[in-house]
C-alpha cells in the first residue's frame, strides 16, 4: 500500500566504504534499504538515486531526504560547495556533488551533515546520548571522526569538527610509525583507525591476541581523545561506535586507559561516560532519517 507524502523519509547514509539507502516511516519503522558499495561519485550516487526513485513508485513519496556523509563536506547553504565532498583522501570523491542529486530527483528538502554528526544526532534523540544536553558520538573505523550534539543540535562553526585530526601524545612503544593520514600523519586516524591498524600489523584489531600489544596501544590513543573532549566540550556521555570499537574488550580498555590518564581530574562524570551505540549499526542511518526529519520541519 502507498502511502502519504509525510509517511516515509529517505535516509541515505553515504559511507567511504559503503553506501546505506533505507526508506523510514516516521514511526521509525525500516521499510526498505539497500547496501551498496562506494565506487566513483557518478555510479554510486546514480545507483542510490534510481533505486529511491523505483522504492518510492511502489510505497510512495517521500516527506524529505535525509544525507550522512563522509566527509569533510560543505555545510553552509549560502555557498556554491554545500552538500559537496571536499577535501577528502578517498580518490574521486574530491568536489562531488552528494546533495544535489538527490534535490534535483526528487525536489523535496534534503538534510545534509557528516556521518558523524547525523549518528550523534539520533543517538542524542533515541540512543546512547538520550538526556545528555551535551553528548559526542565517536566513530573509529576506515577512519576516526566524531560529531558533537549541543542542546539538541549539532556543532558547527566555520565548518564541523574534525576529531580524528587533532595530535595525540605518542604512545612510548609506538614511536617509530609515522602514522597514514596524507594531510597530518600521526594524528588520531593516522594511529588508531582500522586501515592504521592494519599498516602496523597487518590485520584487524580483533584478529590480533588478546595479549597483543596492539590492543593497549589502541585504547591509548582512544582514550586520549575521549580526554581532550572532556576536556575542551565537557559532553555528558561519549558514546564509540565503528567497526574498530566492535574489537571485544576494547571499550573496556579505552574506559581504563582513560582513567589513567585522567587522574581523578574530571570529578563528577561517572562510570557510564563512555558506552557503545544504543543504535547499534543503524546510527548511520538513522542519523539520515534524524537530518531529514530536521529538513522536514524547516522547509516552508
Amino acid at each position: 500500500m502507498a502511502m502519504t507524502d509525510e509517511d516515509l523519509f529517505g535516509c541515505i547514509e553515504a559511507g567511504g566504504t559503503k553506501f546505506v539507502i533505507g526508506l523510514v516511516r516516521r514511526d521509525h519503522i525500516v521499510v526498505d534499504r539497500l547496501r551498496l558499495p562506494t565506487r566513483g561519485p557518478a555510479e554510486t550516487i546514480g545507483d542510490a538515486v534510481a533505486w529511491l526513485e523505483r522504492a518510492c513508485g511502489i510505497l510512495g513519496p517521500v516527506a524529505a531526504i535525509g544525507i550522512a556523509s563522509f566527509g569533510p563536506v560543505g555545510l553552509d547553504r549560502d555557498r556554491a560547495d554545500w552538500g559537496h565532498i571536499l577535501a577528502t583522501t578517498k580518490p574521486g570523491w574530491r568536489d562531488a556533488d552528494i546533495a544535489g542529486p538527490f534535490l534535483r530527483a526528487f525536489g523535496r528538502p534534503v538534510g545534509f551533515d557528516t556521518d558523524v554528526n547525523g549518528a550523534a544526532l539520533a543517538e542524542s534523540l533515541w540512543g546512547a546520548g538520550m538526556g545528555a544536553d551535551v553528548s559526542v558520538y565517536v566513530t573509529v573505523g576506515t577512519g576516526i571522526g566524531g560529531g558533537a550534539i549541543v542542546n539538541g543540535a549539532p556543532l558547527h562553526g566555520l565548518g564541523h569538527p574534525e576529531m580524528g585530526h587533532a595530535h595525540p601524545p605518542r604512545h612510548p612503544d609506538d614511536r617509530r610509525f609515522a602514522g597514514i593520514c596524507p594531510f597530518h600523519g600521526d594524528c588520531f586516524e593516522g594511529l588508531a583507525s582500522g586501515p592504521a591498524i592494519a599498516a602496523r600489523w597487518g590485520v584487524s584489531l580483533s584478529e590480533l591476541p588478546d595479549g597483543h600489544p596492539a590492543h593497549d596501544i589502541i585504547a591509548y590513543y582512544l582514550a586520549q581523545l575521549t580526554v581532550s573532549l572532556s576536556a575542551i566540550i565537557a559532553p555528558r556521555r561519549i558514546v564509540m561506535g565503528g567497526g574498530v570499537m566492535a574489537t571485544p574488550g576494547l571499550i573496556e580498555r579505552v574506559r581504563i586507559a582513560r582513567a589513567a590518564i585522567c587522574g581523578g581530574y574530571f570529578q563528577g562524570e561517572g562510570a557510564g561516560i563512555l558506552v557503545p551505540p544504543g543504535l547499534g549499526a543503524d546510527a548511520g542511518l538513522f542519523g539520515a532519517f534524524a537530518l531529514a526529519i530536521r529538513a522536514r520541519s524547516s522547509w516552508p
